[in-house]
């Protein structure tokens, strides 16, 4: 990651730098701030700090969906033998981020990567540099636009073969009944053997709860916090891998010699296409 956003932004005067609106927050950069980065501007990291008053673990909440995302695709990688991923909602560059972690397994691997806001598009391309045997790319796209997502895809994945698709933290930006046509839509377009990971903030915290009303009053797209029951139901008709869909620490955590696990007002899980 930089640690000014200007170097990998576009050059002053582009169509693309124009797009961009430092004066209105943005949850990539905002969640940005709470993992520790610098690729954010005053306006997120003043909402981030309105958010954080309320709800301090909310940086904890950052790190531990880190860590889920790179067990799920060290498994993926690794055990399941996943060569091609589609990772839709992708924010700002950070350490360990998908291809990073996919192609350390396997350095083959195809990493395609799905965002609509210019910022996080410039800075990817800048850094997220993958391995000279595999593939990564990346797609201006919104996910309400799952057509454009796949044809676009398609230019860089073999949908023939088995895709892991990737929607970590998304799917709060999107209203309740707009979800499922969505995930439903992705994932008939993959083959058998794919897989769908996910993980969404979960309404299971009072002071999480108000901590997002607070932020939601900043932001230009809300998120909206849903019960562990809604985004479990995500994963119908797929098959689940253990533990399920519990809060993001408890999926396959590595040991811990000491303290509890942080970060629990989030779910996520990972689900085989058979």
């Amino acid at each position: 990651m930089t640690d000014d956003p200007s170097l990998a932004a576009p050059a002053a005067g582009s169509g693309q730098a124009q797009q961009i609106d430092t004066t209105r927050t943005h949850s990539a950069r905002i969640w940005n701030y709470w993992m520790g980065g610098k690729d954010n501007y005053p306006v997120d990291r003043e909402a981030g700090d309105q958010v954080a008053e309320f709800f301090p673990e909310i940086r904890d909440l950052a790190r531990t969906s880190r860590d889920f995302l790179i067990r799920v695709v060290t498994h993926l990688s690794g055990e399941a033998g996943i060569r091609q991923f589609l990772d839709i909602g992708t924010g700002m560059p950070t350490a360990n981020n998908t291809h990073e972690v996919a192609q350390a397994v396997a350095p083959e691997s195809r990493v395609v990567y799905v965002d609509n806001d210019p910022l996080v598009l410039a800075h990817a391309r800048a850094l997220l540099v993958g391995t000279p045997e595999g593939v990564t790319d990346y797609i201006d796209a919104d996910l309400r636009d799952p057509d454009r997502i796949l044809e676009q895809a398609a230019k860089t994945l073999d949908f023939d073969q088995p895709i892991a698709l990737m929607l970590m933290g998304i799917l709060g930006h999107v209203p309740e009944d707009e979800i499922m046509p969505i995930v439903s839509r992705l994932v008939d377009a993959l083959p058998p053997g794919s897989y769908l990971a996910s993980y969404d903030g979960s309404n299971t915290s009072e002071a999480y709860n108000a901590a997002i009303e607070v932020g939601n009053k900043q932001g230009a797209v809300p998120y909206l916090l849903r019960s562990p029951e809604v985004i479990a139901a995500r994963f119908e008709g797929l098959e689940l891998l253990e533990p399920g869909v519990v809060p993001c620490p408890l999926w396959r955590p590595a040991p811990i010699e000491v303290g509890t696990r942080r970060g629990m007002d989030q779910y996520g899980g990972v689900a085989r296409k058979p």
